[in-house]
């Protein structure tokens, strides 16, 4: 049997990690293999390091929770967009990861282009946590 939650439980472990990152995450575009966790030290070459807005996630509804406001930068580095990393404003360590692809590609983050030149500007355009337990 499989635990269920309410969508306010859902919503409230959601809303939660946006309270733990804090108002200034940090957001690393990096290419190659995602880290087995995020105890794991980074990996690939950094192609992007950009501050998301400081409300960067919208209130969580119906046990998900989209990104809020514009997440855009300029990128450091030529490469190819797999994985990210969010951390807190002190950059040490990594709250959250995943997957990156071009828009429609099914990442846990997509962007409008995942082949990336320096000094190009790279845009997030879709990321949603979703709580499981339905």
């Amino acid at each position: 049997m499989t635990i269920q939650l309410s969508d306010d439980v859902r919503n409230a472990r959601l809303d939660a990690i946006e309270t733990v990152i804090g108002t200034t995450p940090l957001l690393d575009i990096r290419s190659g293999a995602q880290p087995a966790d995020c105890a794991a030290a980074d990996s690939g070459t950094e192609i992007e390091h950009m501050t998301l807005p400081s409300d960067w996630l919208a209130a969580a509804a119906s046990g998900a929770k989209a990104k809020a406001g514009t997440w855009s930068g300029t990128a450091d580095a030529d490469g190819t967009a797999a994985h990210f990393r969010i951390k807190d404003s002190g950059d040490a360590e990594c709250d959250l990861q995943g997957s990156i692809t071009a828009t429609s590609g099914g990442g846990d983050m997509e962007l409008d282009n995942t082949s990336i030149t320096s000094g190009q500007t790279v845009t997030i355009t879709t990321f949603t946590l979703t709580d499981g337990n339905v």
